[in-house]
Formats: C-alpha cells, structure tokens, sequence
C-alpha cells in the first residue's frame, strides 16, 4: 500500500525540519528524480508502488544515469539543482527524503534498493554503517 501524499510531505518537512509544505515538495522532486535514475526493474517498481502518484511518476519517468553515482556525487547532484543549496544542506535534503522513502518501503524493500545503489547510500537512507564516514546528521544546517 502506498503512503499518502500529504503523510508523505509531512514526513519530509518534519524530518527536514522546513518551515512549509512547498520546500519539502521541491526537495523531494529532485531526490526521488535523481534517485529513479539509478534504480531499475521490479526494485524501482516496487518503490514507486509505495509512494504517493506524483512522486511515483518521477521516480519511474527519469532519464537514466550513464553510471551509478557514488553517494558523494549523489549529494553534489542534488545541491547543483536546488536552488541555494550548499552540499551540506543537499546532504540535509536527501535524509529527510529518503529517509521517508526507506519508512514508505519497509526494511525488506529498502535492502533491496540499497543492492542496486553503490556503497555508501545506506547513510542517505539514514542506515549509517561503520564503513561510512561518520557524518551525522543531528541539526539542520543553516
């Protein structure tokens, strides 16, 4: 089943701590379209199965990468096409959507994305593992 657009968003601007509803739309455009991006077959079906119609639509209708991101150009990606946005504050941005994205999925979906991202994304989904940097995401960034 999928989530509610407005549990969706509230999701967002709750775990991104944004001051309305529009910036948690704006910043969940851009993850879920560079996200889809890199998923592919029943995997990104699936996901897209348990999201809300719009942001099912631009997780299943982006163009596709030429290679996998590393995490790292992952943020870099996001910060290049929010505007204003520092690498620190994409960094932000992408844990307070695809967080939201791994709660949608559950556990046994959100491994099976992970699988087809390279290492490291377990951090963006808010799944830090030991091998990880230990960058923490605690406070916004201003």
């Amino acid at each position: 089943m999928s989530m509610r657009r407005e549990s969706f968003l509230a999701h967002v601007q709750e775990r991104g701590e944004y001051e309305t509803t529009a910036e948690a739309e704006r910043v969940a455009r851009v993850v879920l379209a560079l996200l889809g991006a890199h998923l592919a077959g029943t995997v990104r079906a699936a996901l897209a199965a348990r999201l809300p119609e719009t942001y099912a639509l631009i997780l299943l209708n982006p163009l596709q990468a030429a290679e996998p991101l590393s995490p790292e150009r992952f943020v870099r990606a996001t910060a290049a096409w929010i505007e204003g946005a520092t690498e620190t504050t994409a960094l932000w941005d992408i844990g307070a959507v695809l967080s939201t994205v791994a709660l949608a999925a559950g556990d046994v979906l959100t491994r099976e994305v992970l699988l087809q991202l390279p290492p490291g994304y377990d951090l963006l989904f808010g799944h830090p593992q030991p091998t990880w940097p230990s960058t923490h995401l605690t406070a916004k960034p201003t």
